[in-house]
């Protein structure tokens, strides 16, 4: 599979990144034996790239993973592992957290980091995001964290997740910030048009994808308008390309300069496969902008 340099001081990403949040509790409950043969599986199709948050699972699928890959320094080696930190969730796997919140606190995110790496038994992490900006952070305290923790060795880059183009312009003064991993889509377009993507053209950051086939709303049973006219406006092109719907929507979403990365949430190996397959689709511009004016409703100003 195609690899990705997400900076000039970045890491090197699967084109493709398997995200683990439905891999436990919160989906389909894998157990240990299998989250580690869909592990390799990933591995075989060259998806080295897994991206956990501390919340997943009420904080366990971590320790899911890391029970999978115990002892396997080997099988480490082979894979990128991003989390997330910064949002407290109310769960009885955390009876001091009273209400839901943020805390980017430099003292939160040091304590996070080091109960991933326990849960996920690494020494460190590839990438370590704060998950959604909060109205009480102080850049300069996130900036003093991560320095410690990269000083320690406990995590090589540090990226953002879910933040406006003005917040990360605020950290990158200060942060030297590899990725911004946000919600886009065909069906979520905000980023496009709001000075989001925009940002990380102009910071040389690649962004990723979180929920790069809408939520399913494209395939569903119930379709409204806007989704019957994408699905018009699809199936020629999917007739000309022989792909499926998903296919096509991966590979318009790529189609953007910034190298978009999706981060595919499926625990289905068939859909990770299809993915892949999308990565070697070019659409031409008019293919890209007939989904767009689909989804839009009304043809570009």
């Amino acid at each position: 599979m195609q690899k990705i340099n997400l900076s000039a001081e970045g890491p090197t990403f699967s084109r493709i990144v398997a995200g683990v949040m439905s891999w436990g509790v919160w989906g389909a409950n894998f157990s240990v034996k299998k989250t580690e043969e869909y592990i390799n599986q990933c591995l075989e199709l060259g998806i080295s790239t897994f991206d956990h948050a501390d919340i997943y699972g009420h904080y366990t699928t971590e320790k899911l993973f890391g029970d999978a890959t115990k002892g396997s320094s080997s099988l480490r080696e082979k894979m990128q592992l991003v989390s997330k930190c910064g949002i407290k969730l109310t769960t009885p796997n955390r009876p001091n957290h009273a209400i839901k919140s943020y805390d980017t606190s430099k003292a939160h995110i040091i304590e996070s980091v080091e109960k991933s790496l326990e849960n996920l038994q690494t020494d460190y992490l590839d990438a370590l995001l704060i998950h959604r900006p909060s109205p009480l952070m102080y850049p300069e305290e996130i900036a003093e964290a991560f320095e410690q923790l990269y000083e320690q060795g406990k995590v090589l880059h540090f990226g953002v997740s879910n933040f406006t183009a003005s917040q990360l312009d605020l950290f990158s003064a200060s942060i030297p910030l590899i990725t911004n991993q946000i919600e886009v889509s065909l069906l979520q377009r905000a980023p496009f048009t709001d000075g989001t993507l925009d940002k990380c053209l102009e910071k040389g950051i690649v962004p990723m994808a979180w929920s790069p086939m809408a939520g399913g709303r494209l395939f569903s049973n119930e379709p409204n308008e806007q989704v019957l006219r994408v699905r018009k406006a699809a199936a020629p092109i999917q007739e000309k390309y022989n792909i499926s719907l998903d296919q096509l929507l991966t590979a318009w979403l790529i189609k953007h300069p910034t190298d978009i990365i999706p981060v595919f949430g499926s625990t289905k190996i068939e859909r990770l496969k299809a993915a892949k397959e999308a990565l070697d689709i070019n659409l031409t511009r008019e293919e890209w902008f007939s989904l767009l004016e689909a989804a839009e409703g009304s043809e570009v100003a």
